[in-house]
């Protein structure tokens, strides 16, 4: 059975469990005098018979489709024979692609050797029983969980501490696949980077001013030894996401003002939601907007003027990028301020402040650590942004602080790096995951650094 229906079937089980078993402790408490004579609730019975019954096999089922292709993989690699057996890592990862397509029917057995047909066959078969006993698994645990959490049903099961344990539990482990997962990322990053950095010194690549990762092919090709002095890219980086935020913090942080202090209730109502549209429109529809309405505009813009725009500049995706990430400071703003005390509006004005004085003087440094906690939200949004960036400021890597250029950013050439077929080993593919975790690092020091800023001002103003 597929692991998709096999899934939707745990869950119909589970479904039943909660009726029968809610249906049996109503039963258990008639000839009692009703509910009351029942330590729980009636839905805690059959939320105790669910939990028994789907939730060990959807724990099976997820660790079973974890580890099933590596073990099969691992299996059939390790039985082929002598004249199809791999010489390198890259030949291994090639032909085990080729089998699996074989045993996929994705790829024809026409003109392949015996050898190599017959172990598709056995992936196949593999898959087969693998598939048949995962599914034979979670209908018996199913069935014996299900029994379970039917027998236990009691006058005196403790049903809502068991129930309560279990999500509790399950929390807790929701909790640390989070943080496992964060430490694999930074720890699978932070690998790679070190294979980078074995073969081109972290000075270089921090400090260097001319960014070329092609490198050479053969040993006898030259031109091609690479360049890896990654300050262009943290430049263009820098400066549009500046121009972003030149855009949006202002116009953010005003629309914010106005909707939390100063608008009517019927302007609030449509304003707001038209606003948070902004957030809702997908980036590449900026990136088209950006490429083919603003940099135009600005380009001819610039040419009444004197000045020479070049079609793809910063300043154009930094504009896009500021209305895009609008939203982000706006909303996170408006709620900090909406939540200020009234009392503290009504102290500044039975002082005799006026309402802008109010505004300027109490409400805007009391929301100030959340104020703070979206421009952060924000600068990390712009930082990492791609697509605007590709559609309208381009791939040339330049050292320039002037906007009206083109440049590029980090997570561009990390997305330029990476696209196609790659082999993981050489400097030009290492180098998207050095520029990763140079892109991670700032990401913690601004998430630090907000963090700092609101905890500094919620003790002055709590």
């Amino acid at each position: 059975m597929e692991s998709s229906n096999l899934f939707l079937l745990m869950l119909t089980f589970g479904a039943v469990a909660f009726y029968i078993g809610r249906s049996r402790s109503l039963l258990v408490a008639k000839p009692l005098g009703g509910i009351r004579h029942l330590h729980s609730l009636p839905n805690y019975y059959g939320l105790n018979a669910l939990l028994w019954c789907a939730l060990p096999s959807l724990i099976i089922l997820v660790l079973w489709l974890i580890f099933d292709e590596p073990v099969i993989n691992s299996v059939i690699m390790g039985s082929l024979p002598a004249d199809i057996a791999p010489a390198s890592l890259a030949d291994y990862n090639l032909l085990l692609n080729k089998i699996s397509n074989l045993a996929d029917g994705i790829m024809s057995s026409k003109g392949q050797p015996a050898s190599l047909i017959a172990v598709a066959d056995s992936m196949a078969g593999l898959r087969v029983i693998s598939q048949w006993s995962l599914t034979a698994l979670c209908l018996i645990l199913a069935v014996i969980g299900l029994y379970w959490g039917w027998y236990k049903i009691a006058a005196e099961f403790r049903a809502r501490q068991s129930v309560e344990k279990v999500m509790e539990n399950l929390l807790l482990g929701c909790a640390c696949l989070a943080i496992f997962t964060t430490v694999g990322i930074v720890f699978s990053v932070l690998f790679e980077s070190i294979q980078f950095f074995r073969s081109v010194p972290f000075f270089d690549f921090v400090f260097g001013l001319d960014w070329s990762p092609q490198t050479a092919i053969r040993e006898d090709q030259v031109g091609s030894s690479g360049s890896f002095g990654a300050v262009p890219l943290f430049v263009g980086t820098l400066l549009i996401s500046a121009v972003a935020m030149f855009v949006a913090v202002p116009i953010g942080l005003m629309s914010a003002i106005y909707l939390a202090e100063y608008s009517g209730k019927t302007v609030r109502t449509y304003a707001k939601p038209a606003l948070e549209v902004l957030a809702g429109v997908p980036t590449v529809v900026y990136g088209f907007f950006a490429a083919l309405t603003v940099a135009p505009f600005l380009r001819d813009l610039g040419a009444d003027f004197g000045l020479t725009i070049s079609s793809e500049s910063a300043l154009a995706a930094g504009l896009v990028m500021g209305v895009m990430i609008i939203p982000f400071i706006s909303s996170l703003a408006d709620d900090v301020i909406t939540a200020v005390p009234q009392t503290m509006r009504d102290g500044s004005l039975a002082m005799g402040a006026t309402h802008s004085e109010t505004v300027r003087r109490v409400v805007i440094p009391a929301a100030l650590p959340g104020i703070v906690a979206g421009v952060m939200l924000a600068i990390s949004r712009a930082i990492g942004e791609t697509m605007i960036v590709v559609m309208a400021a381009g791939l040339a890597a330049k050292l320039t602080a002037n906007p009206l250029e083109s440049v590029t950013t980090v997570t561009v050439q990390i997305v330029t790096l990476l696209t196609g077929d790659q082999e993981f080993d050489s400097p030009k593919t290492l180098a998207a995951f050095a520029l990763g975790l140079m892109l991670f690092t700032v990401t913690l020091l601004l998430n630090i650094f907000a963090l700092h800023i609101v905890k500094k001002y919620r003790e002055q103003y709590e």
